[in-house]
């Protein structure tokens, strides 16, 4: 005698979920295209040494890619 085990089916549940998901691969998407965001992650991976031949300090990083956002 074999014990058979069915799971419910999440069909119902995956179609209510898809546009959630959708919106929050699209929201993903958007922030990785960022150029402000390419830039940080660019300036975040030189080293302490390639960011002084450039002028900044590491904790000026963010004020240096944000700059022209705002006036300070």
């Amino acid at each position: 005698m074999a014990l058979t085990v069915t799971q419910p089916s999440l069909n119902i549940l995956s179609a209510l979920a898809a546009p959630i998901v959708w919106f929050g691969k699209l929201a993903v998407a958007v922030a990785e295209n960022n150029r402000y965001a390419r830039q940080m992650q660019y300036l975040s991976g030189l080293s302490d040494k390639e960011l002084e031949a450039r002028g900044i300090k590491r904790e000026d990083i963010a004020h240096h890619v944000f700059k022209e956002l705002y006036y300070i």
